[in-house]
């Protein structure tokens, strides 16, 4: 599996073998809007235009919504079978349970950036396609492509508010993992254990609206890419 930080987004190296090392060098989590600019006027010379790159975000934050939801799950799978711990090294168990919620937590860091990503490009492309379209100077042409820019905006607001809702979703879990790791670093005994199994329902509610609303998410994000491909 590639690295989070080495993973271009809106990479299609499938297709163009120099879009990686283009958007390695000019693209970046939390890059400036001008540094955007840049990068766009430049995908663009080689051919690839904003449309594809928004496509491709949404497939890259699918993917890592995906990755985020089997933490989450197997990280909250590791508190309940913690519940049933009858003896042995308890300061490993913390150990592992650590470093699950660790990696929840920069899951989580790298869903946000991702959903950021796309919205940057989609606030790109529709500022762009606006403007083209004030250009039509046939009235049917631009009724044409006014409707099919509504029509997109509609399905990107949903991928959009799916997403940051399940994005959201991720805080409650990550305080709660959080909280009883660092209680069961401060009382490795039989104590941490039986304050953890009466909240583990509590924490399984959240895990189970944040599961749902990840794979609402990534529905959404297959509706949008299913649908950007046909129009």
């Amino acid at each position: 599996m590639q690295n989070d930080s080495q993973r271009p987004i809106g990479a299609r190296s499938s297709r163009r073998r120099w879009v990686p090392i283009l958007a390695a060098l000019t693209l970046s989590f939390g890059v400036s809007a001008a540094c955007q600019s840049a990068y766009y006027s430049a995908m663009e010379k080689f051919g690839v235009h904003k449309r594809e790159i928004l496509v491709d975000r949404v497939k890259d934050a699918r993917e890592d919504q995906k990755e985020a939801k089997e933490l989450f799950v197997s990280t909250f799978d590791q508190f309940k079978s913690l519940t049933k711990f009858d003896g042995g090294e308890l300061e490993q168990r913390y150990k592992k349970l650590n470093a699950d919620y660790e990696d929840c937590s920069s899951k989580a860091e790298v869903v946000r950036k991702r959903i950021k990503s796309v919205e940057d490009v989609a606030e790109a492309l529709f500022t762009e396609w606006q403007a083209e379209i004030g250009q039509i100077q046939n009235p049917e042409i631009k009724r044409n492509s006014t409707a099919s820019l509504d029509a997109t905006k509609v399905r990107y607001g949903e991928l959009r508010d799916a997403m940051k809702k399940a994005s959201a979703g991720m805080d409650p879990v990550l305080v709660a993992f959080h909280d009883h790791v660092l209680a069961l670093k401060h009382n490795l005994n039989a104590q941490a254990i039986s304050s953890l199994s009466s909240t583990v329902t509590s924490i399984q509610n959240d895990v189970s609206s944040l599961i749902e609303n990840m794979q609402r998410s990534i529905q959404e994000a297959d509706s949008f890419i299913n649908a950007m491909g046909k129009s």
